[in-house]
C-alpha cells in the first residue's frame, strides 16, 4: 500500500534552514508527481512545491529562492530544503501524492520558526 513518511521538522531561529525528507513506498515513485504542503494553526492547507517525474519544479510564490525541492527516485524520497527560513513558515508540512486517482498524504512534521 501507499505510504509516504515524513521526517525532518523542529524548531528553528529565523534565517535558519531546515531539511524535510519524505520515504515512498507502495508505487513507482519514479512515475509520479510529488508535493509539498503545508499547514498552519487557523489556516487552509497550501502548495508548497511540485516536482514532476522528470524533474520539473513549481513553488508557491511565498517560498520562491528560499526553498528547493528535490526528489531521489533510486531511493523513493522526496526533499524540501528550507533556507531562510520566517516565523510565517511555521506549519505542519505534508508530502503528498495523487496515485491511480486517489490522494495520498504522510503524518506530516512540524516546523517551528521562533525565537
Amino acid at each position: 500500500q501507499v505510504q509516504l513518511v515524513e521526517s525532518g521538522g523542529g524548531l528553528v531561529q529565523p534565517g535558519g534552514s531546515l531539511r524535510l525528507s519524505c520515504a515512498a513506498s507502495g508505487f513507482t515513485f519514479s512515475s509520479y508527481p510529488m508535493y509539498w504542503y503545508r499547514q498552519a494553526p487557523e489556516k487552509e492547507r497550501e502548495q508548497v512545491a511540485r516536482i514532476l517525474s522528470a524533474g520539473g519544479r513549481n513553488y508557491a510564490d511565498s517560498v520562491k529562492g528560499r526553498f528547493t525541492i528535490s526528489r531521489d527516485n533510486a531511493k523513493n524520497m522526496v526533499y524540501l530544503e528550507m533556507n531562510s527560513l520566517k516565523p510565517e513558515d511555521t506549519a505542519v508540512y505534508y508530502c503528498n501524492a495523487w496515485i491511480e486517482l486517489k490522494n495520498y498524504w504522510g503524518q506530516g512534521t512540524q516546523v517551528t520558526v521562533s525565537s
